[in-house]
Formats: structure tokens, sequence, C-alpha cells
């Protein structure tokens, strides 16, 4: 599995460019080279799961979010491809984009909103809830069960996919 810290939110006009490289090199680039690193051998052995944690931002941006909705859609349309030519070896690559998850990063972004926004930050919170129609914040625990299917054997028929754990905020089909 693959997982980073999300680079910082902001206005992109502020980002230099250190700011989207350094959001490359952790959210795109790192875990591609983790990839490299392990896939040949789960082909070896004709087993393999990689997944890697990107964001719900990957299907419905936010715009606060920009160096992240960037580096995490490289790392997508990357696996996207991959993923192709390697579970014919039952060797499976898949995305899974968070939402809105009870974690550090989560409560940092609500206290960015609330800040740009000029309210506290128990507001922007209960405006950010009003929008998830699970009408809660997710349960990281739920999170690792979804981890845990995409790693197992019974997912060997699921590969090069994003699998979006948001509560259904997602408004779309696809």
């Amino acid at each position: 599995m693959t997982n980073a810290g999300g680079p910082p939110p902001g206005d992109f006009r502020k980002f230099t460019r250190d700011d989207w490289v350094a959001a490359l090199d952790a959210n795109m680039l790192t875990p591609i080279e983790l990839i490299k690193a392990t896939v040949d051998p789960m082909i070896a052995r004709r087993f393999g799961r990689i997944v890697n944690v990107t964001s719900a931002a990957v299907k419905a941006p936010i715009d606060v979010l920009g160096l992240s909705n960037g580096a995490r859609s490289g790392l997508t349309g990357f696996v996207g491809g991959l993923a192709r030519t390697t579970v014919a070896h039952n060797v499976t690559i898949n995305n899974l984009l968070p939402g809105f998850h009870d974690t550090d990063r989560v409560r940092s972004i609500v206290g960015a909103q609330a800040k740009a926004q000029g309210i506290g930050y128990d507001e922007a919170l209960r405006k950010r809830l009003a929008t998830i129609p699970a009408g809660r914040i997710g349960d990281p625990y739920e999170f690792g069960q979804a981890c845990a299917f995409l790693c197992s054997a019974q997912a060997g028929w699921i590969s090069g996919q994003n699998l979006l754990i948001d509560g259904g905020a997602y408004p779309g089909t696809f």
C-alpha cells in the first residue's frame, strides 16, 4: 500500500514551482518508485496486491487542494495503464479514494476552509457534514476494511479501479 500525507491546501496562485515538485514527488513519483521496486517480484510469484491511497478529490477536485488534485490525478492515470498489464499475472493495482474521514489531514482542511470563509472551525465542520449523505464523518476502520478486501485473494478480478469511499458525497454515477 502506498500513502502519503497531502500537500498543504491553499490558493494555486501562491504555490511555487518547488511546491509543485514536492507534491508530485510525494504523491505521484514516490508511489510509482515503490510500485517499480515491488511489481516484478509479485509478477514472478504470480500474486500481488498494490493499493494506493489517493483522494476523493481525484474524482471531484477541491479548489484549495490544487497540489493534491494534480499529483494524485497523475498517479491515478499511471495506475490505470499499468494495472491492465499486471492483472494477467494475478497482480492487481487499485486506488482507494477516501472522502471525509476522521484524520489529521481532514481536520487541517476544515481549518483552512474555516479560515478562508471567515468562520469558526465547528461551523465549517457542520457545513461539511451537511454535504455528506451518510450524515457523518468516515471511520478510519471502515476504510481499512475496504483496503483489506482489495488486498485479499478474493479481489483478484478487481484491477485498475478507483474505489471511492466518501459516504455518498460524490454526486455522480461514474
